[in-house]
């Protein structure tokens, strides 16, 4: 094996370690009912993650692409226990929105046989995806794990890495997906910080 593809493929591993280590406690957390995350966001989110992993995938992302289903896979499984441990159930009109969107992109990626416009909209997707849990996480900011999202966050710039093929349809997701949940960790430390002053 080449150098520089054994070097992809550790990164690919470390990226699926990161993985399994921010999403192991928090599904335990879940499980402990210390963690009830919200429904809709990590089903949007689940099958956002899978499909641009499999687009990855296509678009010749390799190894890179493999921390991305992994990760669409835990995900999906996240939103199974959320929904069956009780999770926050609270679905508003552009939840719904973003939900659809998301399923949009499978026929849209079929019919124009085009890849970049499946991630660029599970990108968008992802952005509005997130926008539930952040309104909870501003309402509720002790009912989240910031570990979980500061090591996912680690974890899409090493998957970014991992990549053997760089184009928009391999980075735009893992770059913006990271972003977001950089801002996300930020926002729960700003109102945890908020709601203990006196």
């Amino acid at each position: 094996m080449e150098p520089i593809m054994s070097l992809k493929v550790f990164y690919s591993a470390l990226a699926i370690a990161l993985t399994f280590i921010a999403y192991l406690p928090y599904i335990r957390s879940i499980h402990d009912g210390r963690t009830k995350p919200h429904v809709f966001s990590w089903i949007i989110w689940g099958v956002t993650t899978l499909v641009v992993g499999v687009a990855q995938w296509v678009d010749n992302g390799g190894a890179g692409s493999w921390p991305i289903v992994i990760s669409g896979l835990l995900t999906l499984y996240v939103a199974v226990l959320a929904f069956t441990k009780r999770g926050d159930f609270s679905v508003s009109r552009s939840d719904w929105v973003y939900f659809w969107l998301a399923m949009s992109s499978l026929p849209l990626w079929y019919l124009t046989a085009d890849p970049l416009i499946a991630v660029i909209i599970l990108t968008v997707v992802e952005i509005f995806g997130f926008m539930p849990s952040f309104r909870k996480a501003y309402l509720l900011p002790h009912e989240e794990r910031l570990s979980f999202f500061m090591i996912l966050a680690i974890r899409n710039g090493i998957s970014l890495l991992a990549l053997e093929h760089y184009s928009l349809v391999t980075i735009l997701f893992p770059l913006v997906s990271g972003g977001l949940c950089v801002a996300f960790f930020a926002l729960v430390v700003m109102r945890r910080r908020e709601l203990s002053m006196p």
